[in-house]
């Protein structure tokens, strides 16, 4: 994609990189419908019993993984802010993880503060600046990355997926003549993450690769850092929904929300094995598909209804079963809090938790 617009007509022309609240802003009659629906302006905090809130913010990535079966995700370990370089490096040494690995705060959205650290020089770099909980994973290195928007109703039993967005990285491949930079210039998307890209590669980034050579400048599969999401509404059949069935039994007071996963291969994931789960997200997660440059806004807002219609369903039967919603003004406060200062703490206790694999 050749760089023809400004930076800042590329935000306003692709709703893909429009504010949270601006893209949903059209769909608050949709939302109102469902409360009237749902009996509730906050219904979607039954979602998930087992999740604060029903994920809609706060949740603690170390707490939803222990609750998958350990197979399905990779070593973790939780270490509170107040951890230091050596107690972290004694952490990390128990586990046996090796580097490259994946640190992340524990509460986070959007892929914001996630990294893929080399060295302990850039571990310690990382913990300067944080001022937050965090957990380190060990890094993944399959090919296959997806978001899989899945949901169960606890009553009926019904299950389904709504969406599969696949995540194609960043990265530039070479022709043996032209600079990466001069290649990022080229790119809407990267030109965009040029800022970033400058403080991570450097002076690298004035090098020639050969024709044809591929690099991944962004190895983390985020949206905010590059990352194009492209629709894997193909994939969806029921062979792969019953694979998150299996995934998500155990998952207590879990019905709704995406897993954000790696596969070795296509082969595997519709045969459930070889399949580490990096994250799990509550009833705010996106049907990540929608983002696809091939999909226009009105596509984009139907599959959201979808996803907000499957969240309700979901939301009405836990109220019938008994789960209790977030009172509307303790939700308004807790927003207001949330956004004023980025989220609101996780008390966990200890210093170091692991969740090991399998």
């Amino acid at each position: 994609m050749r760089h023809r617009l400004p930076l800042f007509l590329v935000k306003i022309f692709y709703y893909e990189y429009w504010p949270f609240w601006l893209f949903f802003l059209p769909l608050v009659p949709y939302w109102i419908y469902l409360s009237i629906k749902a009996k509730s302006l906050t219904y979607f905090t039954a979602a998930n019993p087992g999740i604060i809130h029903g994920g809609v913010f706060g949740e603690s990535k170390i707490d939803i993984l222990e609750k998958i079966k350990p197979k399905y995700h990779p070593t973790t370990l939780f270490f509170k802010v107040s951890a230091t370089l050596p107690e972290v490096i004694r952490g990390v040494q128990l586990s046996s993880l090796i580097f490259p690995m994946i640190i992340k705060p524990n509460v986070g959205e959007r892929g914001a503060e996630v990294e893929k650290i080399e060295s302990e020089s850039e571990l310690a770099h990382y913990l300067k600046r944080n001022d937050q909980d965090f957990i380190i994973q060990e890094f993944v290195d399959y090919d296959i990355e997806l978001g899989v928007l899945y949901y169960k109703l606890p009553i009926t039993g019904s299950s389904d997926i709504i969406s599969i967005v696949q995540k194609e990285f960043l990265g530039v491949t070479g022709d043996g003549v032209s600079t990466i930079l001069e290649i990022l210039h080229q790119n809407e998307r990267a030109m965009l993450q040029l800022t970033t890209l400058k403080e991570k590669h450097g002076a690298h980034l004035n090098d020639v690769l050969a024709k044809g050579v591929y690099e991944n400048l962004q190895p983390i599969g985020n949206h905010c850092l590059g990352t194009k999401f492209l629709s894997g509404q193909h994939l969806i059949n029921a062979e792969l929904v019953s694979v998150f069935d299996e995934i998500s039994n155990g998952i207590e007071g879990f019905s709704f929300g995406r897993f954000d996963l790696k596969v070795n291969s296509f082969e595997d994931l519709y045969a459930g094995k070889n399949i580490k789960i990096m994250e799990l997200n509550g009833v705010t997660s996106e049907p990540g598909h929608i983002f696809d440059p091939k999909f226009n806004l009105f596509r984009a807002y139907k599959d959201t209804m979808i996803s907000m219609n499957a969240s309700c369903l979901v939301s009405i039967e836990n109220m019938k079963n008994g789960a209790v919603v977030t009172p509307l003004w303790t939700m308004v406060r807790l927003l207001r809090s949330h956004f004023s200062v980025k989220a609101e703490e996780q008390n966990l206790g200890g210093r170091v938790k692991t969740v090991w694999a399998k």
